[in-house]
């Protein structure tokens, strides 16, 4: 099985390395993955200016590896186009530092990279974890996640998005499939806001993480320390 690896938080991030160590046990890996830190730049690509693509040092032995100085959607772009021998069977992207739940996937690029492939016709899974640096539960309970839905594969118009609560894997309460979208950011909107003499003002992002969530969803089910595993759909694709 081949399967691309990619992320928005850059080749750098911890992330990408822990997800790309556990695709070498299922299989050849590419890592393709921006130069630098692409956070909520959703479906977003580069149309005014130039990508430079260049091979890159990376610390998972036998994987592939490229930088891109674009975004995450780019990257799957030059990996499809320019880098790959062959189409990749599927993408994995992530491991995102932060959750992708609620109405923060439609920012999300890390679910960007995967819509991506999605355009592509290949199957793709998004991952993201709690912005806490704590990967137990992740630790414990991707591979398992990972070979169950590399073989079930989604319907063409959809991708799977995978959400770990950041705690030890014995403090998580197990996986909850299905999970749809909260109808709310987990992220909620706050800006620290500066008036300047002008007349002008400056927004800092602050968001404040939700503490409460519907029944069934994403958000509910990381903030009770389960695993949300569900689909998100593009509406632009034919099922």
């Amino acid at each position: 099985m081949r399967i691309l690896v990619v992320n928005d938080d850059g080749i750098q991030a911890e992330g990408i390395c822990r997800l790309a160590k556990l695709a070498a046990e299922l299989g050849e890996v590419w890592v393709v993955a921006p130069a630098n830190q692409c956070s909520a730049m959703s479906h977003r690509i580069t149309v005014h200016s130039q990508v430079t693509v260049r091979s890159a040092d990376f610390p998972v032995e036998g994987v592939t590896a490229y930088q891109v100085d674009g975004t995450p959607a780019d990257c799957v772009k030059a990996a499809l186009l320019y880098l790959m021998p062959e189409k990749p069977d599927i993408v994995f992207s992530g491991i995102n530092f932060g959750y992708n739940t609620g109405f923060d996937i439609l920012y999300s690029g890390t679910v960007g990279a995967a819509m991506e492939a999605l355009l592509h016709g290949i199957p793709a899974i998004a991952f993201s974890n709690e912005s806490n640096g704590i990967y137990g539960a992740a630790e414990r309970y991707l591979p398992e996640i990972a070979k169950q839905l590399t073989e079930k594969r989604p319907p063409a118009n959809a991708l799977w998005n995978v959400n770990f609560p950041g705690c030890a894997a014995e403090e998580c309460r197990g996986i909850l499939w299905e999970r749809v979208p909260s109808q709310q950011q987990y992220y909620l909107d706050h800006y620290r806001k500066k008036e300047h003499e002008d007349g002008s003002f400056t927004m800092e992002a602050d968001g404040i993480p939700a503490r409460t969530a519907e029944e069934g969803t994403d958000i509910r089910a990381v903030l009770e320390r389960y695993i949300s595993v569900g689909l998100v759909k593009n509406n632009v694709l034919r099922p």
